[in-house]
């Protein structure tokens, strides 16, 4: 039994904190998990800007609401899912993720989930559990499946390298250098043909 558990943003949809940063003019908030690899430490740094900006969750999702997927992701994801088990393993937020699920024709993510104040305010985060990516490819490998993964920033590598087969998709040149056991593919056709030869 095999599922292929795939990152979000920078594989299937754009990032969606770089989306923000060019929409609110605030070129700070462009950093993102390919730059640090600590996820707490990146989203306390965010919400503190954020409270400094005044802005809140009404804002990131009026700029959601223009992003679509990556050209290419839904047809992978559609020919994915007609052969194998598919699940999305994220980062984001239920609060950010769900109008992109809505164009990806609904796909299971798994996710964290905000804490958001009346006002509108993102004044925390909650995550599933630590390491949630690591964690969850863990889980389904003690239910019985066999894990294939792929991602493009750090906090991908735990997923990647659990699983039996993993791959890095549109990653930067500084984790490909550092990970050259890892085999990178930048275009949906190259991914797929790696990820069915792995079935």
């Amino acid at each position: 039994m095999n599922i292929v558990c795939l990152d979000m943003e920078g594989v299937l949809v754009p990032e969606i904190w770089i989306a923000f940063a060019e929409a609110s003019g605030i070129p700070e908030l462009k950093r993102t998990t390919r730059d640090e690899p600590d996820y707490d430490k990146l989203m306390k740094w965010r919400l503190g800007i954020l409270k400094e900006h005044g802005l809140g969750l009404k804002e990131i999702q009026e700029t959601i609401a223009k992003i679509d997927p990556l050209p290419g992701a839904k047809a992978f994801l559609d020919e994915l899912r007609s052969i194998t088990q598919v699940v999305i393993l994220s980062d984001t937020f239920e609060e950010f993720a769900r109008p992109l699920m809505k164009k990806l024709d609904w796909p299971t993510i798994f996710c964290n989930s905000l804490e958001v104040a009346e006002n509108g305010e993102i004044t925390g985060f909650r995550m599933r559990c630590l390491q949630s990516k690591l964690t969850t490819v863990k889980g389904l490998q003690a239910i019985g499946y066999e894990t294939i993964a792929s991602g493009d920033s750090y906090n991908d590598l735990g997923m990647i390298q659990a699983s039996k087969a993993g791959f890095l998709f549109k990653s930067t040149e500084k984790i490909k250098a550092d990970h050259p056991e890892i085999p990178a593919y930048e275009t949906f056709e190259e991914l797929l043909a790696a990820i069915k030869a792995a079935l």
